[in-house]
């Protein structure tokens, strides 16, 4: 079953936070839009699990659509409502993953990859899922988390164009890399490096220190509890037969 589970986490991950872009979520309340964003997400489970033909990703991907009409065309926004739509999508990949467990095993990559690729591609894919969660959904969460404490100057306004996003993806990426490597007492250097660093620059300005400060904890917290989740599990997906590797 874990192997389903990853399989459908990651197709999750991608047809969510990469596959649907900007222009499709600011057109979302269009029933065209909607049913596009539904063909991705059933597109991405199938080649996710190498399964083209079964009627349970038919369903993943239908309860997804009705999940996002719920939110969609209730007028639910704001950081709550993004995280209680992931919640339900994440019950909806679990339920899928014990109705079917071998979803995976019957799918076309254990029986295409050749030798230790296989075992090796769940292992991959999760590792995929949570770089893109930490990273691509974690900027999303802060953006909506910041909208109730906007400054009339962003503390970015005076920087490089995009420069604090791209530091967020940054930071959340090398603590999810430390995390998994087993570095976690790191993270406070690079907690301390982008105290100097950036605190630095706002000094005198209360409102924005908050503001920072307030971004900064939360996009730590998400990256590490990501990095946590994805470290579980991996632990939970066969190990890997590293002897299988040599020639």
């Amino acid at each position: 079953m874990i192997e389903t589970l990853t399989a459908l986490l990651c197709a999750h991950a991608v047809a969510d936070f990469v596959l649907q872009t900007k222009w499709m979520v600011t057109r979302k309340r269009h029933p065209g839009v909607m049913v596009l964003h539904g063909a991705l997400v059933l597109l991405t489970a199938q080649i996710a699990t190498g399964q083209f033909a079964a009627l349970p990703l038919l369903i993943l991907a239908l309860l997804h659509l009705l999940t996002d009409c719920v939110k969609t065309y209730g007028g639910f926004g704001g950081l709550a409502a993004f995280l209680t739509d992931q919640a339900a999508h994440l019950v909806t990949l679990v339920g899928i993953a014990i109705w079917v467990p071998d979803l995976w095993a019957n799918g076309l990559w254990p029986a295409l990859l050749p030798g230790p690729l296989a075992p090796a591609l769940p292992h991959v894919m999760a590792i995929v899922a949570g770089s893109i969660v930490a990273i691509r959904a974690g900027a999303f969460a802060i953006q909506l988390l910041m909208q109730g404490h906007a400054l009339s100057d962003s503390p970015e306004d005076e920087g490089l164009p995009g420069g604090g996003a791209t530091i967020g993806y940054l930071e959340r990426a090398l603590i999810l890399l430390l995390v998994l490597t087993g570095q976690i007492a790191a993270i406070g250097f690079l907690v301390a490096a982008k105290s100097i660093l950036r605190f630095g620059t706002i000094s005198g300005d209360r409102k924005a220190t908050e503001y920072v400060i307030i971004g900064t904890l939360f996009s730590f917290g998400w990256a590490l509890l990501v990095a946590f989740a994805t470290q579980s599990l991996l632990a939970a997906l066969p190990p890997l037969e590293i002897t299988a590797l040599r020639p």
